[in-house]
């Protein structure tokens, strides 16, 4: 099985910059009114330790985008939609039936979860369209 690095790298950087645009721009001030973070807090943060969340988000975001890339090519899912499909699946049937049984018994509210788990759905969806979808070179 091969891997196309450049798609999982892509794909990464996508969802990593659909969490600035998610939680920067379109859920903001909802996101930390419902997790009660006063402004004030992400105002005194500073320096490097404002960095290694960033980092470390990326990180992830990479293993994510390289397992999704396993999956697609074990599934078969050769075109932007069957990877797209197959990000959905996946949070349909694992992410949000954990994350939800959790967010249920800490007593969160439910917009906190569709926040939160909506950029996790979005973010699969796009990264198994980019996997799924990137050309595949000839052999």
């Amino acid at each position: 099985m091969k891997t196309n690095y450049a798609a999982v790298i892509v794909a990464a950087i996508v969802y990593w910059l659909l969490g600035a645009v998610w939680y920067g721009m379109f859920f903001n001030k909802a996101w930390m009114q419902l997790e009660n973070i006063p402004k004030e807090q992400i105002e005194a943060m500073k320096g490097a330790a404002v960095a290694i969340p960033y980092v470390i988000a990326l990180v992830l975001g990479l293993i994510v985008a390289f397992v999704l890339a396993q999956l697609c090519s074990w599934r078969n899912a050769t075109t932007a939609a069957k990877g797209a499909s197959l990000g959905v699946l996946l949070w349909l049937g694992i992410v949000a039936p954990i994350t939800y049984t959790t967010h249920m018994f800490e007593m969160r509210p439910l917009n906190l979860f569709l926040i939160n788990e909506g950029y996790v759905l979005v973010g699969l969806l796009l990264m198994g369209a980019i996997v799924g979808g990137w050309p595949k070179k000839s052999a």
